[in-house]
């Protein structure tokens, strides 16, 4: 089962781990824009992480249809920017499982991506590093000895290493305690950005935590620094979910309210399935609501999605078309 199915004893506020390396060949120039470059690079990159192994597929965005890539998207496998802007260059490697998804030829020519589900942030950056390892062995990376790894943004100079942990976070919310969480956690040199990363938005309560030093830390201090930050976040959400619980009532008739809404609807929104899963999620990690199960909730999460609901009916509709269409998928996996 794929990593964004899964699900274990952080997954009621943590609910996946992502590790980016930023790499550049050595021998290339950053920013490629002529196409003869860029195929040459990304030849040289196929050709090298075949023998890596890991049941790697190689896959150009532009033999993909917009659907696909935004599905990619909807998964956090690769970020908005890269599935616009890269459309006639860019290319992925990818593993079955899902967990593996190196973007070749974004921002930097390797960006090593490696997930997990709830926090796992030391087993996800051991797996990330031995990827690497073959990775540089075998076509050898762009490095500095003062500096550390070199890339195209300065901001990622160093171990060039982004760690960032998904959380669920819907009771601070309705306490009225994000922001005031959020900005303190910022002061440490984290941030705190939406569901696809830089530049978006917050939905249904979900939020990316991430590092933002890259040079003059280790990956190690790297890591111990977000398993701290995002371990007391995990502890605030937990306390503010048992302020909620006291009132029972309100709580268990919010959360059936939404799951009324959910089950029974027949034309829903994304944005209104996924603020209804943010509260259904909630009643479901607390006990409250017994008629759902975890793999139902993400399957929930997944695929009422766009174009994660698109791939799922393998056809394509028009926005009120979906609307239906994913109110009838709900109830395929309720019923499931």
């Amino acid at each position: 089962m794929n990593w964004y199915l899964q699900s274990n004893e952080t997954t009621d506020v943590a609910k996946s781990t992502r590790i980016r390396l930023a790499r550049n060949i050595h021998g290339f120039r950053f920013n490629l824009k002529k196409k003869e470059e860029i195929e040459a690079m990304e030849n040289k990159i196929k050709e090298g992480l075949y023998t890596i192994g890991y049941g790697l597929q190689f896959l150009r965005l532009k033999d993909m249809d917009d659907i696909t890539k935004m599905s990619l998207v909807e998964k956090n496998l690769i970020s908005p920017d890269f599935a616009l802007n890269k459309n006639e260059t860019g290319s992925i490697l990818i593993n079955d499982e899902e967990n593996i998804c190196i973007m070749i030829g974004g921002e930097d020519h390797i960006e090593l991506q490696v997930f997990s589900c709830g926090l796992d942030l030391e087993n996800t950056l051991n797996l990330a590093i031995e990827i690497d390892q073959k990775i540089e062995e075998t076509l050898g990376y762009a490095v500095s000895k003062k500096y550390g790894y070199l890339t195209a943004c300065p901001n990622n100079v160093g171990t060039a290493l982004r760690a960032s942990v998904m959380v669920h976070l819907p009771a601070l919310s309705k306490t009225q305690n994000t922001n005031k969480i959020l900005e303190a956690i910022n002061s440490f040199g984290i941030n705190i950005r939406g569901v696809y990363g830089e530049n978006t938005k917050s939905t249904g309560d979900m939020y990316q935590i991430s590092n933002q030093q890259t040079l003059g830390v280790t990956e190690k201090e790297i890591i111990q620094n977000l398993n701290v930050i995002v371990d007391k976040i995990i502890k605030q959400e937990r306390q503010a979910r048992k302020i909620l619980a006291k009132d029972d009532i309100s709580l268990e008739d919010l959360v059936y309210r939404s799951f009324g809404i959910l089950s029974n609807c027949k034309k829903i929104s994304s944005k209104e399935a996924r603020d209804l899963l943010s509260n259904i999620k909630l009643g479901t990690d607390l006990g409250i609501l017994k008629e759902l199960t975890d793999l139902k909730v993400q399957k929930l999460y997944l695929y009422t999605k766009p174009a994660n609901l698109q791939k799922f009916l393998g056809e394509q509709y028009e926005a009120m078309e979906r609307d239906i269409k994913r109110a009838e998928v709900v109830k395929q996996i309720l019923n499931e």
